[in-house]
């Protein structure tokens, strides 16, 4: 079934206040506000490259026929609608994670230049799933990988419990619409993760973009592992309770012949 958003109106703003939303406090007063921000109100806001700008999706704008990611490349224009939760989310990605953002424009104009405007290569949909729900792991202990690797929710998240407490395991999302799905308070959410052994998010960050943009990640879907976001202490209201990760609808066990690939690791920049 489509997930529909809250509207402004009814949104229940306490969600700003639980991850992951309340990670993005700097940019409350545009979520929380009232009225929805306009385009002007957009560009005007720091952290935009100077290259791009947002741009009114409308009839005028989708004239020129090009793909979303071309016009992007080509002439620095975000399509986005006015009015919209998925777009505004998605701005505000730009606005903090522009370099993997440009990372993921270069390599999709590079897959449409190959397969054309109305095919998909794996690489395309690797990059649209992490585009769409990505999550960035940081993590220093390699027993919370094997965890990881062998969908053991209930080691990952409460025996290891105070690593995610303490920072010794991290996690930022990427995915505007994971962060869409947030709105709903509540909510059960997973999403597409890759992972990085070290304890500096901001490196790690720097790491992800670099391997996306050489192309030694998100070649393929399978590289994205699955992560119940909801299980991370403090994300969701029953990470206090031991059985939600016995009985928690978004712990799947994994499926037969289920491999991850390695993890990327800090490395000197």
């Amino acid at each position: 079934m489509r997930y529909v958003a809250p509207t402004r109106e009814a949104l229940d703003r306490r969600v700003l206040g639980v991850p992951p939303l309340s990670e993005w406090r700097s940019w409350h007063a545009l979520l929380a506000n009232a009225s929805w921000p306009d385009i002007a109100t957009l560009n005007a806001l720091p952290g935009r490259d100077a290259a791009q700008r947002f741009a009114t999706q409308d009839a005028a704008l989708l004239a020129d026929g090009l793909h979303y990611e071309e016009r992007i490349a080509s002439d620095g224009l975000i399509a986005t609608r006015e009015a919209n939760w998925h777009d505004l989310l998605n701005a505000l990605i730009w606005l903090r994670y522009g370099a993997v953002k440009c990372a993921l424009n270069e390599r999709q104009v590079a897959e449409i230049a190959v397969m054309g405007r109305k095919e998909r290569s794996r690489p395309q949909c690797a990059l649209t799933h992490f585009d769409e729900a990505g999550i960035l792991v940081t993590l220093r202990d390699p027993a919370m990988l094997a965890a990881w690797n062998a969908h053991d929710w209930h080691a990952l998240f409460w025996t290891h419990r105070e690593a995610w407490l303490k920072g010794d395991a991290r996690a930022e999302v990427f995915g505007h619409a994971l962060l869409e799905h947030a709105l709903t308070p509540g909510k059960l959410l997973v999403g597409k993760a890759l992972v990085v052994m070290g304890d500096d998010m901001a490196v790690a960050w720097d790491i992800c973009a670099r391997a996306i943009g050489e192309g030694r990640a998100l070649c393929d879907p399978q590289e994205l592992r699955a992560l119940p976001v909801s299980g991370i202490p403090g994300w969701h209201p029953e990470t206090g309770n031991e059985r939600f990760y016995r009985e928690g609808a978004c712990f799947q066990p994994l499926r037969a012949g289920r491999e991850y690939p390695a993890p990327l690791h800090v490395f000197p920049l």
